[in-house]
C-alpha cells in the first residue's frame, strides 16, 4: 500500500510514489490510497462503531503486505491529514489487532526546500515507533528541491537519486520477507 501525505492535486510526493512504482522490486503492487481527504477527524466519540471511510483504510492496510509513505513537511512536522488517518489507524477496529503493529513501513518525502522533509519523517519515525511499525531505518530518503526533478515537464528522478529510492524499497522488501516468516503463537 502507498500513501501520499499530500492532498494537492499536483502533489511532488504523489509523483514520487509514480517514481517508486517504476523502479519497485517486480514483486510490488501498489495500492495508491487516494481517499486521504475524505477521513473524518479522528475522534473517540465515533470510532466504534467506525466510519467506512476508515474501515476502508484498515481493511486495505490489513491486506497489504507493507507500507510505503511519501510525507511533505508542512511547519517542521507531518501534514494533518496524514497525521489524522495514522490516528485512525493507532486504534483496532472492534475484534482486530492494531492495523499498524510489526506493518513494514518505508518514509519517503520531498519538497521544494533544500531540506527536504527531514523534520517530518523524523516526527513521522517516532509515530511509528510508538505505534510499533516495523519502519526502515536505512538509507533515508529526503528529497530536497523536489521541483528540479519531479516537475511535470522533468524526466524524472537523477540516477543517484532513484539508486537511494531503489535501496529503500529493497529494504522494505527485506522487512516483508521477515515480517512473512515470522510465526504467530
Amino acid at each position: 500500500m502507498a500513501i501520499s501525505g499530500s492532498l494537492r492535486r499536483a502533489s511532488f510526493n504523489t509523483r514520487l510514489l509514480d517514481e517508486a512504482a517504476k523502479l519497485a522490486p517486480e514483486v510490488f503492487q501498489f495500492d495508491l490510497y487516494e481517499s486521504l481527504g475524505n477521513l473524518p477527524h479522528f475522534n473517540e466519540d465515533h470510532e466504534m462503531p467506525a466510519p467506512p471511510a476508515v474501515d476502508d483504510l484498515r481493511r486495505r492496510l490489513r491486506a497489504a503486505d507493507g507500507l510505503l509513505i511519501a510525507t511533505p513537511e508542512y511547519n517542521a512536522s507531518v501534514p494533518g491529514a496524514l497525521k489524522n488517518a495514522i490516528d485512525w489507524l493507532s486504534r483496532p477496529s472492534e475484534g482486530e489487532t492494531l492495523p499498524l503493529k510489526g506493518k513494514p513501513v518505508a518514509i519517503i518525502g520531498a519538497s521544494m526546500s533544500p531540506l527536504g522533509t527531514v523534520r517530518a519523517q523524523l516526527s513521522l519515525r517516532q509515530i511509528l515507533h510508538k505505534l510499533d511499525a516495523a519502519v526502515v531505518r536505512q538509507p533515508e530518503f529526503i528529497l530536497g528541491s523536489a521541483h528540479a526533478q519531479l516537475e511535470e515537464r522533468s524526466s524524472g528522478l537523477d540516477f543517484a537519486t532513484a539508486e537511494v529510492l531503489r535501496l529503500v524499497l529493497e529494504q522494505l522488501r527485506t522487512l516483508i520477507d521477515r515480517a512473512s516468516h515470522v510465526s504467530v503463537t
